[in-house]
């Protein structure tokens, strides 16, 4: 099996090492014995929607949002179809913000591809934080760091998960990100999936799924350490387990 990994503009969106998402997508794969192909799309070049399985958009500057968005306007109806039929995609941050409909940022709109009917509102104060939340996607808590002026807003869409720690979409929410068929967006920073291999293999194992149809569930891997990191950032900012299982239980 083989899994073909499109990276698209890290020339203009790769913040707070974002490039890492992709090294463990291609990490949990190897370690399983399964190929990992990643196709680093750069400014200008033209994306195969059609022979990808995997997409991640990192995240930028509003200047890096607003050239990214211009290449990928030319190619907005093959990027929705490749979300409608089920593909994989990752995006953090600014990334996130170029599936809805629009960016405001302080100076001009940005217009967005419209893939998800979601659009980001600039504010003046920032929303810097760790941030932890309970998802619908992983039984452990999900924590990253968020560092965002923009506001967004999901609508009817199901949130990627509710805040137990941080600001989230828009700091009073309490939702965090956006699920949407098999994409993920997220102001998550971190980079979130080797921080999360919970999310990680969920969207391998629906990227594999889709390719192969039925695969069986991925082979566990040895997340020892993974977990540890993921107790201490918890027990740290959610004023230890005790207090962490209480607002755990209000989401369960």
């Amino acid at each position: 099996m083989k899994l073909k990994i499109g990276h698209l503009y890290p020339d203009l969106l790769n913040l707070y090492g974002d490039q890492g998402n992709i090294r463990c997508l291609q990490k949990r794969l190897a370690w399983r014995g399964i190929e990992a192909e990643v196709r680093q799309v750069l400014w200008g070049e033209q994306v195969d929607f059609s022979d990808l399985d995997l997409v991640l958009l990192g995240g930028g500057s509003d200047r890096e949002q607003k050239l990214a968005c211009m290449q990928l306007s030319r190619i907005r109806e093959k990027f929705c179809r490749f979300v409608e039929e089920g593909g994989g995609v990752l995006a953090v941050c600014g990334g996130y913000q170029l599936l809805g409909r629009y960016y405001q940022t302080s100076r001009e709109r940005i217009e967005g591809l419209g893939i998800l009917d979601i659009y980001s509102e600039w504010e003046p104060r920032r929303l810097v934080s760790n941030s932890i939340l309970k998802s619908p996607l992983a039984a452990a808590p999900v924590v990253g760091f968020e560092n965002h002026g923009g506001r967004t807003y999901i609508g009817k869409h199901e949130p990627f998960g509710r805040v137990l720690f941080g600001y989230g979409n828009t700091r009073s929410s309490g939702q965090e990100g956006v699920i949407y068929r098999n994409v993920i967006g997220t102001y998550l920073h971190g980079p979130l999936l080797p921080k999360n291999p919970q999310i990680c293999d969920v969207l391998l194992q629906r990227a594999l799924e889709r390719k192969y149809g039925p695969v069986g569930k991925l082979q566990s891997l040895a997340d020892g350490l993974e977990r540890r990191a993921n107790d201490m950032i918890v027990e740290r900012y959610c004023d230890g387990a005790y207090v962490m299982r209480e607002r755990l239980q209000r989401f369960l």
